[in-house]
């Protein structure tokens, strides 16, 4: 059999981060941006809540900073967890802050860097039940596999953003 061009497969990460944004969407946030790049590294999705504040009832802005890591079973990495390093969550940080620069109007938004733990399955023809041991937040179908957003992590990673 011979092995077809990396085009004709899906791209997976493309698909959780799709995932990941519809979910947030339904939710109540705005997705400002998908896959925003600077020369320090990539922010799969750049999302903002626009919610009253509890205390003094004003409105209130929230910032977060996605990372969407989607795995398939077997995953060497506890299904992405342990692929947010320190040398990552800088990078993010450090993309963060480009972000704010470009932004400035976002500059006093409070900011939070989430991740998200996605599971990718490829469905079979065979396949006539499924069967989950931990229950997902959300899930899709789509190019052959099933998407399951597995667990999403508020505040992960603390970092600072300079964007001074």
């Amino acid at each position: 059999m011979a092995n077809l061009p990396p085009s004709h497969y899906p791209n997976i990460g493309e698909l959780g981060e799709d995932l990941v944004a519809q979910w947030l969407q339904s939710t109540g946030w705005i997705i400002l941006h998908r896959r925003f790049s600077s020369r320090w590294g990539e922010i799969d999705i750049i999302a903002q809540y626009d919610g009253i504040g509890e205390k003094l009832l004003t409105q209130h802005s929230l910032l977060a900073f996605v990372e969407v890591k989607t795995r398939t079973s077997g995953s060497w990495d506890a299904g992405g967890r342990s692929a947010i390093t320190p040398q990552k969550q800088a990078k993010i940080s450090r993309t963060a802050g480009i972000f704010l620069a470009q932004y400035p109007e976002k500059a006093d938004y409070s900011c939070r860097f989430d991740v998200a733990i996605v599971y990718c399955q490829k469905i079979s023809k065979n396949l006539t039940g499924v069967t989950a041991t931990q229950e997902a937040v959300v899930t899709s179908s789509a190019a052959g596999y099933k998407f399951k957003l597995q667990e999403y992590i508020l505040a992960a990673f603390d970092c600072s953003i300079d964007n001074g």
